[in-house]
């Protein structure tokens, strides 16, 4: 966000580093300060994926700040080319933007996919793949259409998109296999499928299915079963919070936690797909640093910069927790 915009969440203008573990830092700044400071210089070229949930461009204001139209992508357009300037040539870009409605009105807004294009064009980078991430555990929304006058169903889906400064980054779909369906496990087994043409012209071989690759390839639409495989703590609808270290402290020290979480599922199905162990992951607009947290588990370096003071100590708490347990 434009310090302007933002100033009453941090007014401090040099970034400072709120804590450090064995694989990463975690920044207090805006995004746009960390951006000019040496801390960024010194990764130039060297980050191997950047994922992040940015503030979406609702039409109502939130606690950790949106911008809406015009400003919303201008403010993209200026962030994209530096954050480019960070990624290594066969690193990824990875931004889930939610959809948007018009205010005072039952109709959808085009900024989340004007906001895709801002990115892509101001960062020259290519788009590799779009995502779908339904979370089936949202609240109805948006309420005045949904629930009072009942005239639109709940949305309940985000896009996320994968995007590059090269057209074959760094990718292996073999780290994010999931388990094979019933009916293919059978198909296994019993060795033998109707093989031959297909009415969509296909023509599928006598042995194309017959090999056991340890798990399927999985569809670009992220569905609650998809993401469950990819979630220990917190799955696609956010609603398992048996367990997280930074709920506890939250719910223990009478904070609130923060309202945008990132999905733990989404950040550990990009991080596996599109990194190995010890790259470097970025979330520019780390909250509560769910991105950290799995970038440790995964072996990966990771580096978060978030605006707000308040989400140090609470977020810190992902790994004090997760110290104790392995002593």
């Amino acid at each position: 966000m434009p310090k302007s915009s933002r100033s009453k969440i941090h007014s401090l203008s040099k970034p400072f580093q709120g804590y450090r573990t064995r694989k990463g830092r975690y920044w207090i700044a805006s995004i746009e300060d960390w951006l000019e400071s040496r801390y960024a210089r010194e990764l130039n070229g060297n980050v191997n994926l950047i994922v992040t949930s940015p503030p979406f461009p609702l039409s109502r204001k939130k606690s950790y700040g949106n911008l809406n139209g015009s400003a919303y992508l201008d403010w993209l357009r200026r962030l994209a080319p530096k954050l480019r300037q960070l990624l290594a040539d066969d690193g990824s870009l990875v931004i889930e933007i939610g959809n948007a409605w018009n205010p005072g009105e039952p109709t959808m807004s085009t900024l989340p996919m004007e906001a895709l294009l801002a990115v892509r064009d101001s960062g020259d980078l290519n788009l590799c793949q779009e995502f779908i991430c339904h979370n089936p555990a949202r609240l109805p929304s948006p309420v005045q259409y949904v629930n009072v006058e009942r005239s639109r169903i709940k949305d309940s889906w985000t896009r996320v998109w994968w995007l590059s400064p090269s057209k074959h980054p760094k990718a292996d779909n073999r780290n994010i296999l999931v388990p094979y369906s019933k009916a293919m496990r059978d198909l296994l087994k019993r060795q033998s499928y109707n093989a031959g043409h297909r009415p969509s012209e296909h023509v599928i071989g006598e042995k194309s299915f017959l090999r056991d690759n340890g798990g399927a390839i999985p569809a670009s639409c992220l569905l609650q079963e998809t993401l469950d495989h990819f979630g220990s703590v917190v799955v696609a609808g956010n609603t398992k919070s048996g367990g997280d270290p930074y709920l506890e402290y939250c719910r223990r020290k009478g904070i609130k936690a923060h309202p945008a979480r990132m999905q733990e599922a989404l950040a550990r199905f990009f991080v596996s797909f599109l990194t190995d162990p010890d790259d470097l992951v970025l979330d520019p607009f780390g909250g509560s640093n769910t991105t950290g947290r799995i970038a440790e588990d995964l072996r990966r370096r990771w580096a978060v910069v978030e605006i707000n003071h308040n989400n140090l100590i609470p977020s810190k708490q992902r790994f004090v927790t997760s110290r104790k347990r392995r002593r």
